[in-house]
């Protein structure tokens, strides 16, 4: 299977149930890729040559744009919380300045316009959001994101699939 230069980069705190559910589909990805899934959040994923390469962090900040202007297409994975209608959303962001009264926040949109500003690159880009319930103080995603969470990376794998076809 031929796979155009694609990352997925997956972003959260698994410190805070759901919000951490980013990592867990990233793993789900990896292990369905026949790859060696880390042992917790804080290993990284073992990039070889093969695509997609696959990373996750704790929050987008702005030295991610060198890294996506070296991609064709670039999957964001996030949870979110019921902000988004869909439990599942996965759609196509393009780039634009993003306000944010968070200071340490950046989106998948901001991210984009730097790349393009700085790097001249337009990759392809999408967002794949999961619903999270919970955002307690653990390591364990709730049931219902756990559920989602299988789906996501079934739908992931599927957008990989289409992405060599």
């Amino acid at each position: 299977m031929k796979i155009p230069s694609t990352i997925f980069i997956g972003y959260g705190n698994p410190d805070r149930q759901d919000d951490g559910l980013a990592w867990h589909i990233l793993a789900g990805i990896a292990q369905k890729l026949g790859r060696t899934v880390p042992a917790t959040w804080e290993e990284p994923f073992l990039n070889s040559g093969d695509f997609p390469h696959l990373v996750f962090q704790l929050q987008l900040t702005p030295e991610i744009s060198e890294t996506l202007s070296q991609y064709e297409n670039i999957c964001f994975v996030d949870a979110h919380t019921g902000d988004i209608p869909n439990d599942i959303q996965f759609g196509e962001v393009a780039g634009g300045f993003q306000t944010s009264p968070f200071t340490h926040h950046m989106t998948a949109e901001a991210c984009l316009a730097l790349t393009n500003s700085l790097y001249k690159a337009r990759p392809r880009a999408f967002l794949l959001s999961v619903r999270g319930y919970s955002f307690g103080f653990s390591q364990e995603l709730s049931p219902q994101s756990a559920f989602l969470t299988a789906i996501a990376t079934n739908r992931a794998v599927d957008w990989i699939k289409e992405l060599a076809s």
